[in-house]
């Protein structure tokens, strides 16, 4: 009968986790800041055949490597629909990463905790929303997750070679999706403590059994994955003698990894900021950490390395990132999986308690509110907050908007009334339908300004099918939802240099040619009377230039 239960509740589990996830595929578009850009690096790949160099427009693209756009390239050759391929990687990544953690739960507990920890990542506030963003944290957070994996299975459950191995090698495809992906291997840090002090999993000493040669083999298969990108991309820089891809090459692989770490220039924050994150963004089942702590000290004073290895790598990767300034809270996401894993074991105890019990209601209750009076202003109200959104969003309605978060808050408030006393059902629901409600009618309804479509459309509309595009002050959606091949004078180029080119290139050919320029970098030469204004998009004001208003700027 247990064997029933359990396998009743894991085939619940997979049913709501892909609905949760994978809801609202081919609902939208790529949104800002950074799904348009590798979505329109993915799109340059199919369309030119050069898989090994990302572009974005006429530019090589060397802020990270090619992973996750080989990925959604791979998936839009497979669906033939960008819609759907931009978000496949990360909808498989999330899925994975679930796996996981549930797997690591059940062997090294019991299945019922796998189940408890694949719910608490599951339903994490950060994981979530990340989980449907076409970005690189998914898939980097995955493979750092498997790497544990492997690593976990051999340390805890082992010896398991395959599983060592294994963990190596992903702990190199971390890192050449985002180069932080071989931190991974920290874990082998608190595991030579546990080995030396005699700790034990399951009853039994952790090792690393170092005498055996398969573990020194290890490092071969960490090579092996990092070859499979870095050797014929280093190859095809050597062969090239251009220079723009020597560029490349040094940016890519110490600008923007070693350096950028020790010399960090953006997202400044804090040295405690992480704490916040942790807080703030690990909802629900960080709501636990007051009991959790303490109860994480017993059992680490018991010498048990199941709590030790994760809860330890966990720290060491907090503290890597918060050494420099610059910060953001997915750095820290692959944490929440090896976190959850240690919590756990402790969630079914915590949900007898009076005092967590009270917490978890009072934070469902209040996020019920929130969207009950955020919804009604959206719908019915008129308040300078709900117009000031309206306006940056480019929307003409926030109607749609209020009647989704009513419908949200009536989801909490429906399942806090029918299961008091199952909270952990209520949450489960609450989140669920949250999270569904939004990707269904959510995106429908932001998706237009918020992907430049609306834009894009309305641009081609004005100019014709048979003008001809340019593109000035463009951001990556612009291009990518063009409605034509648009010409792009540089992203990262001088900017006056964008702008001679274009000029040169409308005066080439003014009847037919246009150009979309963003209000900020607009050449002074062009009267007001010239510009035609299109509708705001993402927080930006744009205007279109046919080409016969610049025949007077200067040659």
């Amino acid at each position: 009968m247990l064997k029933l239960r359990t396998s009743r509740d894991t085939w619940l589990f997979w049913i709501a986790a892909l609905l949760i996830v994978g809801a609202g595929i081919g609902l939208r578009d790529p949104w800002p800041a950074d799904e348009p850009r590798f979505a329109l690096a993915a799109k340059q790949m199919v369309e030119s055949g050069n898989w090994l160099f990302p572009h974005r427009g006429i530019e090589l693209y060397s802020d990270k490597p090619p992973m996750l756009m080989w990925l959604q390239a791979a998936f839009f050759e497979l669906f033939r629909n960008w819609r759907v391929a931009f978000l496949l990687p990360s909808l498989l990544a999330t899925l994975a990463t679930l796996a996981c953690v549930k797997d690591l739960g059940r062997r090294l507990w019991t299945p019922k905790i796998g189940l408890w920890a694949a719910w608490a990542v599951l339903l994490a506030f950060q994981f979530t929303y990340q989980a449907k963003k076409a970005q690189i944290d998914p898939l980097v957070t995955c493979f750092i997750t498997v790497a544990n994996y492997g690593l976990l299975r051999h340390l805890l459950l082992g010896p398991n070679w395959r599983w060592w191995w294994i963990g190596w090698f992903f702990a190199g495809l971390g890192t050449i999706t985002k180069g932080v992906g071989v931190l991974a291997l920290l874990m082998l840090l608190p595991a030579i403590f546990a080995s030396v002090r005699g700790w034990q999993s399951r009853g039994e000493r952790v090792s690393l059994h170092l005498r055996d040669w398969r573990f020194w083999a290890a490092p071969l298969f960490l090579v092996a994955a990092m070859a499979i990108w870095l050797l014929p991309m280093v190859m095809a820089v050597r062969a090239s003698h251009d220079p723009a891809y020597d560029a490349y090459l040094n940016d890519i692989l110490f600008h923007q990894t070693a350096k950028r770490y020790a010399q960090s220039w953006d997202h400044a924050q804090p040295w405690w900021y992480f704490i916040v994150v942790v807080v703030g963004m690990w909802l629900p089942a960080m709501l636990a950490l007051p009991w959790a702590i303490p109860a994480w000290r017993r059992r680490l004073q018991r010498f048990d390395a199941r709590y030790l290895l994760p809860l330890a790598w966990g720290v060491l990767l907090v503290a890597f990132f918060s050494i420099p300034s610059g910060k953001r809270d997915v750095y820290i996401m692959p944490v929440l999986p090896m976190w959850g894993l240690a919590l756990a074991p402790l969630l079914p105890g915590l949900l007898k308690k009076a005092w967590p019990r009270r917490l978890l209601a009072t934070v469902l209750a209040a996020m019920a509110i929130g969207f009950v009076v955020g919804g009604g202003l959206m719908a019915f109200g008129h308040s300078k907050s709900t117009t000031r959104f309206l306006t940056e969003r480019g929307l003409e309605s926030g109607v749609g908007i209020g009647w989704m978060l009513l419908a949200m808050g009536a989801g909490v408030i429906v399942a806090l009334a029918w299961w008091r006393r199952r909270l952990e059902i209520a949450t489960i629901v609450s989140l669920g339908t949250m999270w569904v409600l939004f990707w269904v009618f959510g995106y429908p309804l932001l998706n237009d300004s918020s992907s430049a479509r609306g834009l894009m459309r309305d641009v081609g509309a004005r100019i014709g099918p048979d003008a001809q595009l340019a593109l000035l002050g463009w951001k990556e959606q612009n291009l990518l939802m063009a409605d034509r091949p648009a010409t792009n004078f540089g992203f990262t180029r001088d900017m006056q240099a964008q702008t001679t080119d274009a000029i040169h290139w409308l005066q080439a050919d003014p009847q037919h040619r246009w150009l979309l320029v963003q209000d900020t970098v607009l050449p002074k030469c062009i009267p007001d009377s010239a510009l035609e204004q299109v509708p705001h998009s993402n927080r930006r004001t744009w205007y279109l230039v046919r080409g016969g208003a610049v025949l007077e700027c200067p040659h």
